[in-house]
C-alpha cells in the first residue's frame, strides 16, 4: 500500500533498528582504560606461563593500578555510565582475582600440586564474592555512616597485593622449599578468607590531615614511589607486612566504637 506523501516509513525504520548517535570522546576514555587493564591482567597470565615471572607480576600490578583509576577518571570527566560499571566489575574479577591467582600458581603453588590449585581457586572465588558484596553495598540508596571509614573485609585490590607476597619473597631469593610452598598455600587461603570475612578494615576515606602536614606527606609519597621503583620487591613486601599489621588495630577501633570485632550487619549503626 502506498504511503501518504510526507508520511515516514515506520516499518522500514523499525527494521533498521535503533539509530546510532554520536557520543563525546571523553565518555570513551574510562572504558578504554578498563580495557587496557584487562589486557594487562591477561598478559600477566600469559607471561607467567612463559616463566617470565617478574614481568608477569609487573603486568598484574599495572592492571590493578589502571583498574583503580578508571572509576576516578570517569567521575572527573563526568563520564560514568552503567556500561562502564559492568565493564569495571568484569575487569576487577580478572585483575584482582583470576590474574594474581594464576600467576602465583604458575610461579609457586604448582609445587603443591592439587593443593596449590585448590588454594588458587579458593582465592579467585573469594575475590569474586568480595567484589559482588561491594557492588551490592554500593547500589544501596542509603549508606551507613561507618561505610566512609571502614570496609567489610579486605578490599579486592589490596587482597591481590597481599596474595602475591610469597611471589615477592621468591624474587628476593627465598628458596621454593616444600615448607615455603605449603606455607604459601595456607597463606593464600588465609588471604581469601580475609576478603570474604566481615572484618572491619579502615579505609581512610574520611581521614583529614593538618594543612602544615601537606608538604611532608607529599615528600613521603615521593620517597615511597622512588623506593618502589628502585627496590620494588623489598618495598612491596614491607608494604604487605605493614598492612597486615594494621588489620588488628582496625578491628580494635571498630570494637571500641560498636562493641563487636566484626561487622555483623551492614544495615546496623545507620
Amino acid at each position: 500500500m502506498d504511503m501518504p506523501p510526507g508520511e515516514p516509513n515506520r516499518s522500514t525504520d523499525e527494521a533498521r533498528g535503533p539509530r546510532l548517535r554520536e557520543i563525546p570522546i571523553r565518555l570513551m576514555v574510562p572504558n578504554l582504560i578498563t580495557v587496557l587493564a584487562i589486557c594487562a591482567g591477561l598478559t600477566g597470565i600469559r607471561l607467567a606461563f612463559e616463566a617470565r615471572y617478574e614481568l608477569a607480576v609487573a603486568m598484574v600490578l599495572l592492571a590493578a593500578f589502571l583498574d583503580g583509576i578508571d572509576g576516578r577518571i570517569a567521575r572527573l570527566l563526568k563520564a560514568t555510565s552503567k556500561f562502564g560499571v559492568q565493564m569495571d566489575s568484569l575487569a576487577d574479577i580478572i585483575n584482582f582475582g583470576v590474574a594474581p591467582a594464576l600467576v602465583s600458581y604458575a610461579f609457586l603453588l604448582d609445587g603443591a600440586r592439587s593443593l596449590g590449585w585448590i588454594a588458587a581457586l579458593l582465592y579467585a572465588i573469594a575475590a569474586g564474592l568480595r567484589l559482588a558484596r561491594f557492588n551490592v553495598m554500593e547500589d544501596r540508596g542509603i549508606k551507613a555512616p561507618w561505610q566512609s571509614e571502614f570496609f567489610v573485609g579486605v578490599p579486592a585490590p589490596m587482597g591481590a597485593l597481599l596474595m602475591l607476597l610469597p611471589v615477592y619473597l621468591g624474587f628476593l631469593g627465598v628458596e621454593r622449599t616444600p615448607l615455603f610452598i605449603y606455607g604459601s598455600v595456607v597463606y593464600t587461603v588465609g588471604i581469601g578468607y580475609l576478603l570474604v570475612s566481615r572484618l572491619p578494615v579502615w579505609s581512610g576515606k574520611s581521614s583529614k590531615i593538618r594543612r602544615d602536614m601537606t608538604f611532608p606527606i607529599m615528600l613521603l609519597v615521593v620517597l615511597y614511589v622512588a623506593l618502589l621503583m628502585s627496590y620494588t620487591w623489598e618495598v612491596l613486601s614491607v608494604t604487605v607486612v605493614a598492612y597486615l599489621c594494621v588489620l588488628p588495630f582496625s578491628a580494635r577501633a571498630w570494637k571500641r566504637r560498636y562493641g563487636t570485632i566484626t561487622i555483623e550487619d551492614e544495615r546496623t549503626h545507620v
